[in-house]
Parts: C-alpha cells; structure tokens; sequence
C-alpha cells in the first residue's frame, strides 16, 4: 500500500484510458410488462391434482432499434400446464426492456439483443410467472427453470441458414 493519491493523468480501475474507447456494453434503461395473462380454468379441481402436471413452454423473443438510438426487446414466455389432458393452467408473458448499447459493432448487435438481454430480463419474467401461480393457488408455485438463450439463438440462425433461398421472378 501506498499513501499516495493517483494522479489525474492515471485512470482509475473500471475508466478507458484517454484517447482509447471503452469497451462494449450495454445499459437496461427500463424494464416492463407489456402484456400478461393467467388462466386457471378449471379452479378448485385444478389445485387438487395428483402428481406433475405436463409443461409446454415457448420462448419468443423480438427485438427491434428505435429512431433514437436505443433498442427494445420483448421477451415472450407461454407456459401451458395440463394433467391428463385437462388444464390445469395458462400463463403468457410478454416482458420488455429498453437498451442502450455503446461500442457495439454491426455484427455483435443482434447477438447481443438475443443473448444477453434477454439473459438480464429473465429473472425479472420468472419472478412474475412464479408469483401468478402462486397467487393462483398453486403451491408450491411454478418455476422456470434457466433458459439457455444462446442455444435458442444458435438454433434459430440454424434454421435460417438450412431455408431455401427464394429467387424473384423476371
């Protein structure tokens, strides 16, 4: 240790030096539920179930920049709960954030968009399904289990890759 103070020309831990660029980076700007449904058709039979209940869940997620600069993303996440073919109940969430991003080259933006943001929205998303089912009765209350947003994105750009390409007519 020194009793030294650093000087004004020397960054502090965490700054870009002069003259250089920060690195990449985004910032969450604001979070929020844009469209929310909990069904629980059947209630009070469908709390009395015996066993697990089946899961069907979709992730969607869409991004799109907007004339300021900044960049939205809606996370979609349908869970549909049924127990021998009967539901036992249905939530869709529709949550989104708006981000700015800084140095972020052409390339990296949709990764980025597709992968880690939503990778910051989720916990925030899981809370609310989690405390609907619970709200609803269930107990003990329905949790997500971590998504891997990578592999949904590496998935999709495979699909894209594998679509024949259409060619216009002359």
């Amino acid at each position: 240790m020194t009793d030294v103070a650093p000087s004004a020309e020397q960054p502090q831990q965490g700054e870009a030096q002069q003259g250089q660029p920060a690195g990449p980076g985004f910032r969450i700007l604001a979070q929020y539920v844009r469209d929310f449904s909990f069904e629980n058709p059947r209630a009070p039979e469908s709390l009395r179930i015996d066993g697990k209940p089946a899961i069907d869940l979709g992730v969607e997620m869409a991004a799109q920049g907007r004339p300021d600069g900044l960049f939205e993303l809606d996370l979609k996440l349908s869970i549909k709960a049924t127990h021998e073919n009967q539901p036992v109940f249905h939530v869709e969430l529709v949550y989104g954030g708006l981000f700015q991003l800084a140095n972020v080259s052409e390339q990296d933006i949709e990764p980025l968009l597709l992968i880690e943001c939503p990778r910051y929205l989720f916990p925030f998303a899981r809370e609310i399904i989690s405390g609907a089912t619970a709200d609803g009765g269930f107990y003990p209350p329905f949790q997500l289990d971590p998504i891997d947003f990578a592999a949904i994105y590496i998935a999709r750009q495979q699909q894209i890759a594998q679509q024949p390409v259409e060619t216009g007519q002359a």
